[in-house]
């Protein structure tokens, strides 16, 4: 493969490992929405989507018509489609760089001060008068937890107050650094090395790459 499709592919993959790897390295837990998460994640794979489905697909003659602007449409019809996608989502918030352990006895005081009639069954919380019912999972190998929604009937008033009210319980938590932090910086920087090497080795290709994918 050519080296600039390697790099439209690829570099958004390594800033986003690099930016992942940074938030397990913190010494607090860090809190975030599953459509924040989700939008974070479109754009790290939108490299591979402009060279695959948008390459094949390529509408030669609006190209023809419109020139390199016809890109422009392109972008702007991927975020249109990755922004049906973050809102047809079920709430979610998810919590880096802590253990289902010491999130749990957080969570569940939250819980209590938030809606008296919490109910626990197993890994899944109820909290009635919030109009959330959630379930808790654990994904031990990254240290990350998410709590995601369970059932039809949710409140996203009741979610937004719980993502505030937990944001704010977290940011006095110091749980350390996370380790794997280190393996997805390092795997970031490898790929950010390998692709700045692809481009010196011959400039004048990926140039001619780019000018060759905007039809100038």
């Amino acid at each position: 493969m050519d080296s600039f499709p390697l790099c439209l592919a690829l570099g958004p993959v390594a800033v986003y490992l690099m930016l992942l790897g940074s938030i397990n390295l913190s010494r607090r837990p860090f809190l975030v929405s599953g459509t924040r998460d989700a939008a974070a994640l479109g754009l790290a794979i939108s490299g591979f989507v402009i060279i695959g489905p948008v390459e094949l697909f390529f509408p030669d003659a609006a190209a023809v018509r419109f020139g390199p602007y016809v890109w422009v449409l392109l972008v702007a019809f991927y975020a249109l489609c990755l922004v049906l996608v973050l809102l047809l989502l079920r709430p979610r918030l998810i919590i880096y760089n802590i253990s289902v352990d010491q999130l749990r006895p957080i969570l569940a005081d939250l819980a209590g001060r938030l809606d008296g009639d919490t109910r626990w069954a197993g890994d899944t919380m109820v909290l009635p008068g919030l109009g959330i019912q959630l379930h808790v999972d654990n994904l031990a190998a990254m240290r990350n937890v998410s709590l995601t929604s369970v059932g039809p009937n949710q409140s996203q008033q009741g979610w937004r107050r719980l993502e505030a009210s937990l944001a704010a319980a977290l940011s006095r938590e110091d749980v350390g650094r996370n380790p794997r932090g280190l393996s997805l910086i390092s795997a970031g920087m490898l790929i950010a090395v390998f692709l700045v090497l692809a481009i010196a080795r011959n400039p004048q290709a990926v140039a001619q790459a780019l000018f060759d994918m905007l039809r100038l």
